[in-house]
């Protein structure tokens, strides 16, 4: 049998971190006996390929859980963990953004690929999906793979593990003084004004905005002198189909409000799995805020100009994607 020498395996190619020893692979002299090898290694090569890729993947398991248990993993002073994001978080909501919610992404190229901005969306759908959408739109999607950063309300922090796992994924209070650190660290920070007005609002008023509250969020971007970036997201709406609100329960609950749908609370817990609208979220042209000056943040008139602009451009882009859209679920 002819002699066969030992090359290195994609020498050039980095190796993944967790990947085990360097494979190797022979490579035949030139001969009767090497051509007749090679369709077998051609078959066989694609199942070694597969082979080694579940190998990378259970060696980077492995490694990923012994960080967590010896404690070798970063957190940042608002309790963010990127590596728990990554390979955990994003991996959980990536089916419902891709096969579920088939969540179509425009104007990625608006959000800047470094620095600070501050991105201002709609909100709807009675469960916050919508921001957890966003945040997965921005990853995937951006060519930076840039993290968003929500602003969530005190009821998601009062919540025992929404509490941890928001805190996990990078969500912070929706306070001006944690936004503005955020943004001034060079962070995407994403708000969305209508607060629970807007995602507990009825069926009826959909894709109708409501009061975008008293402008702070413009007051933050303009004291960091950051962009603004509106977003619209159209088939967040349609998912729970809100058209009651058991205002008594919600009371005793202390919850903003309790949602009766066509499903819920009539099928129990098959009626809180979302209905599979399809989804479009779409960026907006940014609206600088550093040619003013440190002052125009104090300045009402200023804010409320703004923050009306923004509320037009998203409002004006929801009327846009809803004229173009073929169907509620298509």
């Amino acid at each position: 049998m002819a002699d066969a020498k030992v090359i290195p395996f994609d020498e050039d190619r980095p190796r993944r971190r967790g990947a085990g020893t360097r494979r190797v692979r022979a490579v035949p002299a030139p001969g009767p006996v090497a051509e007749a090898a090679e369709p077998a290694a051609a078959e066989s090569a694609p199942l070694k390929s597969g082979g080694a890729a579940w190998d990378r993947r259970i060696a980077g398991g492995l490694a990923f859980l012994r960080r967590r248990v010896t404690g070798d993993y970063e957190v940042d002073e608002f309790g963010y963990d990127k590596e728990l994001t990554d390979q955990v978080l994003m991996s959980l909501m990536r089916p419902l953004f891709d096969k579920y919610f088939r969540v179509e992404v425009k104007g990625i190229e608006n959000i800047p690929a470094e620095g600070g901005a501050l991105i201002v969306a709609n909100h709807s759908g009675t469960l916050p999906l919508d921001g957890l959408m966003m945040q997965v739109a921005v990853h995937d999607h951006h060519p930076a793979q840039r993290h968003l950063r929500l602003l969530a309300a005190d009821l998601v922090f009062m919540l025992p593990v929404v509490n941890e796992l928001a805190r996990k994924a990078g969500h912070t209070l929706a306070c001006s003084e944690d936004a503005q650190r955020l943004l001034e660290a060079g962070e995407l920070v994403g708000v969305m004004p209508e607060g629970f007005k807007g995602i507990g609002k009825p069926f009826g008023d959909r894709y109708k905005l409501q009061r975008f509250g008293r402008g702070g969020f413009v007051s933050t971007a303009l004291r960091a002198g950051t962009p603004i970036v509106p977003c619209s997201i159209v088939g967040a709406e349609e998912i729970y189909p809100m058209v009651g609100n058991a205002k008594t329960l919600a009371r005793l609950l202390g919850v903003p409000y309790f949602p009766i749908t066509p499903t819920f609370p009539w099928l129990g817990p098959l009626g809180a799995v979302p209905l599979p609208t399809k989804w479009t979220i779409q960026f907006g042209e940014p609206i600088a805020t550093d040619a003013y000056p440190p002052e125009a943040a104090e300045d009402p008139m200023l804010m409320f100009n703004l923050t009306d602009e923004v509320r037009e451009q998203i409002q004006h882009t929801l009327y846009k994607l809803l004229v173009q859209r073929r169907s509620v679920f298509f």
